[in-house]
């Protein structure tokens, strides 16, 4: 997958402050994508210290000069992000177990960086006082949650993540734990569906933004077989980049196993975008927004209802052009 892709009015003029995992370095592929994708935005990042101790003190200095208007962090990174507490920041697949995560996942002894390093340094060993001192570190985690961090802080958690699992955890503390298609390693894949639309959705908070409404009915989404209709992830991803998309369900008020069904549905299909934007409604006339796409009007929706399957917007390909046109791209 080419992720690629410039957002020049994502994050305009602000700073992003990167926090790398273990065994990492400001140079990782993360940094690049930050940079390549945001090119609007600052994008800042440090070798981080081996020693814990040190590293929370170097990364607490580091915000203090730098100011960031948001904080990324990856697995030890994502660790040391919650403790950074005032500033906006995304944890994905946060190692909140550290020490035990070492211990247990073949990390002692010596171990060679993965990324290049400024001091030049290629190898580092991991001994059971390092480990304690990671265990330690940990303990300090969540120490500074109050009701305004719990607002300021996103959870990133790869469903197929074979090292850590720390979203019970992350669940105890803060609301906003969102799952995506992915591993731990990110990946160009979970950078553009999990990543970016979280960033764009904190941008937009802190912009005070408010983008236009589309809903968009579930039954346009599947074929007869249970896949995506053709084009909808590709409408989709197109729409979010402009507008609050949600997906609107049946209230299967007594079925609480279908929602779920459905919900994980479209999270297999529509990934991260889709947490928090899942209406189950059987009153569809009584949403208020700008558009809704259904195979039906709606003739007491306030907005425009785009009708799917008519002659004019037969697929999902004619709503995209449709939509270009609207925005003035494609």
């Amino acid at each position: 997958m080419n992720y690629k892709k410039e957002y020049t009015d994502v994050m305009q003029g602000k700073k992003i402050m990167y926090v790398h995992g273990f065994a990492s370095s400001a140079q990782s592929g993360t940094v690049k994508r930050l940079r390549e994708t945001f090119p609007s935005a600052t994008i800042v990042a440090e070798d981080i210290p081996l020693d814990p101790e040190e590293a929370i003190i170097m990364l607490r200095e580091m915000a203090e000069r730098e100011q960031p208007d948001l904080i990324v962090g990856t697995s030890m990174g994502g660790m040391y992000a919650e403790q950074l507490y005032g500033y906006d920041r995304i944890l994905v697949n946060p190692a909140f177990e550290m020490g035990e995560t070492m211990a247990s996942h073949g990390m002692m002894g010596q171990q060679t960086f993965m990324n290049e390093r400024r001091d030049g340094v290629q190898n580092f060993i991991v001994t059971k006082a390092l480990v304690k001192k990671y265990k330690q570190m940990t303990e300090q985690n969540f120490s500074g949650v109050d009701e305004e961090e719990q607002k300021r802080v996103y959870g990133l958690f790869g469903i197929d993540d074979p090292l850590v699992n720390t979203y019970d955890i992350f669940m105890q503390h803060y609301p906003n734990a969102i799952r995506f298609n992915g591993e731990h390693r990110m990946d160009d894949h979970s950078f553009l569906h999990a990543v970016v639309p979280v960033i764009r959705w904190i941008d937009d908070k802190q912009a005070d933004r408010q983008r236009p409404i589309i809903y968009i009915g579930i039954e346009t989404l599947t074929d007869n077989y249970g896949n995506p209709t053709s084009s909808s992830q590709k409408a989709f991803r197109m729409l979010i980049e402009h507008y609050q998309v949600f997906f609107v369900a049946p209230a299967y008020s007594c079925e609480p196993d279908k929602m779920a069904e459905t919900h994980s549905w479209l999270m297999k299909h529509f990934d991260a975008p889709v947490w928090n934007h899942v209406v189950f409604t059987n009153q569809r006339h009584l949403l208020l927004g700008d558009f809704l796409i259904a195979p039906q009007k709606s003739d007491d929706f306030m907005g425009t209802c785009i009708e799917y399957g008519s002659d004019t917007f037969k697929t999902w390909e004619e709503i995209i052009t449709f939509y270009e046109r609207t925005l003035g791209i494609g």
